[in-house]
Formats: structure tokens, sequence, C-alpha cells
């Protein structure tokens, strides 16, 4: 089925781009921040058949952004209007923005379908919280589209067909979270603090992270929740369940850890399954799992590290091993995956190629 739905996609855009058929425009909002840069390049990289991009941001209105596929693009400020001349609405944006405009945007004389990669909506009954891969059949078509926290569509991608094949029944999560899961001013800190310490051995005063990041770990991302957990660990375990649509029994814990790294994150992830779950037999069915690849070489060293992951589409899996915990019943691995590409950027566009699809079919 995993499979299927892929293949079906592929073939729905090849035969949109043989036929020439494009799109009028896409507008990214927020196109000056790490997100927003990554989708502006995305829909570049993977020839998205849109017409021309239109992209929107605040303090850098008036701006000239060269690209390759779509020429010079002047950077606008938002109006409501603007963005209803979209075809698709990329927001890379703040929640607050999103609850605002993101259903005010959708609809309109274009019908402009919006896809929110903020946090805003992702636990609304009518808003669709989508891996495209996974979940997006029936989904991309929707008036507004949450894309999952970053987290979360890393450690999917290697769940999800796990899941399908064994049946998940706990997922135990530790991550080791990049700067730049903060954003432009997170991964700017860190070279700042590191470049600082180089010259005369302090870091200065943070301003962006709790705590100093350069040659320390966090282990606090977003705000504490009454039950002890941050946002950020309960953001996994709430999305997992409504993309996965997992039982109320299926259990997620997640201890969610800032790092000193630029780029992709990485997670420790234990499960126990329905169903009994041979290490090998795993490693295989996940070598086969689109999206994703298997690094798990031990004797050669070779593994899952952000520093290979970063500027990678797939999610890398390796250290994969039968729990000591669970037995047969459980497995053991490492994941590491670019935040800003499969994480925010990547899932986006994958979520708007579907939906061009589907239009221009």
């Amino acid at each position: 089925m995993f499979g299927l739905r892929v293949a079906t996609n592929r073939i729905a855009m090849s035969r949109a781009a043989s036929s020439g058929a494009k799109l009028g425009c896409v507008g990214i909002f927020g196109s000056s921040g790490a997100v927003g840069v990554e989708m502006l390049n995305c829909l570049e990289n993977r020839d998205f058949p849109t017409e021309k991009v239109r992209l929107f941001a605040r303090r850098a209105a008036g701006q000239v952004i060269e690209t390759k596929k779509f020429g010079a693009i002047t950077v606008e400020p938002f109006t409501e209007e603007a963005a209803q001349e979209c075809d698709i609405a990329l927001l890379a944006v703040s929640g607050n923005f999103s609850k605002e405009y993101a259903r005010k945007i959708a609809g309109g004389p274009k019908n402009t379908i919006v896809i929110d990669n903020s946090s805003a909506l992702r636990y609304d009954d009518d808003i669709p919280l989508v891996v495209p891969e996974i979940n997006g059949e029936g989904n991309c078509t929707k008036p507004v589209i949450a894309n999952p926290n970053c987290t979360t569509a890393v450690g999917a991608m290697a769940l999800w067909p796990l899941h399908l094949k064994y049946g998940l029944k706990k997922v135990l999560m530790s991550t080791y979270q990049a700067a730049s899961g903060a954003g432009a001013e997170g991964m700017a800190e860190l070279e700042a603090g590191v470049r600082s310490f180089a010259k005369d051995g302090t870091v200065p005063k943070p301003e962006v992270f709790a705590h100093q990041l350069p040659f320390n770990v966090i282990p606090q991302i977003d705000a504490f929740q009454p039950n002890g957990y941050t946002k950020e660990e309960m953001k996994v375990a709430w999305e997992l369940k409504k993309i996965f649509n997992l039982a109320e029994d299926v259990k997620v814990a997640c201890t969610a850890v800032r790092v000193p790294t630029l780029r992709a994150h990485s997670e420790s992830i234990t499960i126990e399954t329905e169903k009994p779950i041979p290490a090998d037999e795993a490693r295989e069915l996940l070598r086969t799992a689109f999206g994703v690849k298997v690094v798990d070489e031990p004797d050669q060293l070779l593994y899952p590290m952000p520093i290979n992951a970063a500027f990678k589409d797939d999610v890398e899996v390796g250290r994969i091993r039968q729990s000591l915990v669970f037995g047969d019943y459980g497995i053991e691995f490492f994941v590491s995956g670019d935040q800003l590409l499969r994480g925010a950027a990547l899932n986006a566009v994958i979520i708007a190629e579907q939906a061009a699809a589907s239009r221009l079919a």
C-alpha cells in the first residue's frame, strides 16, 4: 500500500510534467526565513509545475531574489488579496499569523490551497496533518493542510512502514535536535558562540536558546507542560497519533534535546510491536521504504549521522537491533534527517506536488 501510493503520485506528477501543464502561481509566505528559503530551493530543484513563484516577507519586502528557474523575484509585503492570487500558498510563518490568515487565504477566486508549516492548526479536527507518503491520499487537496513538526516527520518516515507490517504498541524516542530547529537565528548564535570561543575562550550570553549551546546540550525544547514533558515532546506524541491514526492504547513518549550541530535532527527510537519483529527483517523492509536510506554497517563504522543527512531528502536509518527490553517484539534504531527538508520544506512541497497533480490531471 505504501509503495503503491507513492508510485501513483509519481505517475500523476509525471503525466502533468509531460503534458506541460502548470499552475499559475505558488506563493511562499515567510520566504526570508530558513524554511522559506528551503521551500524555494525545493520548488526549483524538483522542477515544480508553476508559471511563477511569488515571495512574501515583511522585513525583506523590496529585496530581489535571483533564481535559476523563476528569474528575478521581488519580495512583496503580505496582503490577503495577493495571497488569493496564488494557486498554492506555502506558509513558513508564525503560529499567530497562521491562526489569523490561513483560513482567510484558502479558497477565493483561485481556490487557493494553504499548506501551513506552523503548529497553529495541526490539532484542529478539520485540518489534515499530512506526511504525503503516509496519509496524503485524499488530504492534499483540502483547503488548508498542516505540515507536521520537524521531529515527527523525520521519525515518521521510518516508523510508518514498520507500523504497517508489525503494528506499533509503544514508541520511545529521544531526540538530538540541531540549532537550525530554532531557525536562522539559532544557527547564527551557535556559529557566533563557536567563533568567540575559538578567539578568546568565551561564549556570549545566549539570546535564542535558554542556555549556552556551543559545547553543551540542552534537555529542553519549547515550554514545559503540566505533565513535565515539553511542548516539543508532546507534539511528537500528539502528531504521530493523528498522522498514523493510532489507537488510544498505543503509547508514544519523547525526550527532546538541543545539541550543538547546525543542521539535521537525529533520533534514537525504541519500539514495541504487536507482532514479532526480527531486526534483520525490519532492516530489509526499511530498505524498500520510500524516503528512507538504510545506513547500517557497524563493522565499517557506517550509521546515520547528521553531518551526512544534512541537505539530503532521505532520512537515514541505522543501528537497527533487537531490543533488550521487548525482545522479539521490539527493535531499537537511530535516524538522522534534514529537518529543514523532510521535516518542513520538502514535506510541504511534496504535498503541493500532489495538489498540483490533482488540479492538472
